[in-house]
């Protein structure tokens, strides 16, 4: 089939330097002289007739694809063709990192101009599309906490709050293997309780080597009937991470308080990783019950009060 050479459509002087970013974006059954029009006074191309001509002798008139693309002043004839012709759209790559809770990701969707942060907030309220999730408890804020998966993702602008949660929540429940939900059945612990627990190691650990005896004081504790005692639940009280809590603090009135209340929280308290979750499924075997954080952000375990009081010595210098 003819075409006319690439790059022959140089005929008005731009006003951007050559290879300039430009977000374009193409309405669905938007005509192609349209597009060729819009492309010129962005300065894609430098004349519209020339390229609709390119699309006729080509037949590729009805072969532009409706999107949101990434495109450059100035840019190759062929690779915008294969752009705009395969739908080659634009998308916005967001890294949640482990340990983030709905707020904090709700301002992450804000921050990369993907979401208002209330529209995220208020569809994540009762968002629970698995069964596991379900929590009549109405002392959960956002029923979906702690089951939005920390992973680095590629979402098409102008996302809706709904498809972003349902992308967030559908990346956790294929990393929920079937060994995994097996492992958490023996234990005999809810998926829920499982994720919570695990969103307890997750904020609780600064390194990886802590996290397996975190969560082997947290069973015990619960083996025992003895509160949780976890600093990282306050902190979700408090809304942000205080470095030192205050006796003040370990007295708030909350669900969540865990040195108030026995057992689990109401729900998960951030969104755990892979690893924080493998230390609920596979703890360590010394039966520490006790731990406390040095300055350096790595714990010292203990087995029994005496030892802890030792050890809350030797984190403080």
């Amino acid at each position: 089939m003819a075409s006319l050479a690439a790059g022959c459509f140089g005929e008005k002087e731009p006003s951007r330097p050559r290879g300039s970013t430009v977000i374009f974006k193409i309405a669905p059954g938007t005509p192609a002289s349209v597009i060729a029009k819009d492309l010129e006074d962005k300065e894609v191309i430098p004349n519209a007739k020339k390229f609709s001509a390119r699309l006729r002798i080509d037949g590729i008139e009805n072969s532009l694809q409706a999107g949101e693309y990434e495109l450059k002043t100035g840019m190759d004839t062929e690779e915008l063709l294969r752009k705009l012709t395969t739908g080659d759209i634009r998308y916005i790559t967001i890294m949640i990192p482990e340990g983030f809770n709905v707020r904090q990701i709700a301002e992450l969707l804000q921050e990369k101009e993907l979401l208002p942060k209330e529209d995220f907030l208020q569809a994540a309220k009762d968002y629970q599309p698995y069964d596991y999730m379900k929590s009549e408890d109405a002392d959960a804020e956002y029923k979906c906490e702690g089951f939005l998966f920390p992973a680095t993702y590629n979402i098409l602008p102008q996302t809706s709050a709904a498809s972003m949660l349902k992308i967030l929540t559908d990346e956790f429940d294929s990393r929920l293997t079937q060994d995994m939900r097996g492992k958490i059945k023996s234990k005999n612990l809810t998926v829920r309780e499982f994720v919570t627990l695990a969103s307890l190691v997750e904020k609780e650990a600064a390194y990886d080597e802590d996290r397996r005896y975190i969560a082997k004081a947290f069973l015990k504790r619960l083996e025992i009937y003895m509160p949780l005692q976890s600093c990282a639940t306050i902190q979700y009280i408090l809304g942000y991470a205080k470095p030192e809590l205050t006796i003040a603090d370990t007295q708030l009135p909350s669900p969540y308080n865990t040195y108030l209340h026995y057992g689990l929280p109401p729900g998960p308290i951030a969104s755990p990783g892979m690893l924080s979750m493998q230390a609920v499924l596979d703890p360590a075997e010394e039966d520490y019950l006790y731990f406390v954080v040095k300055k350096d952000g790595r714990h010292i375990f203990s087995k029994t009060y005496d030892e802890h009081l030792a050890a809350i010595e030797i984190a403080g210098q």
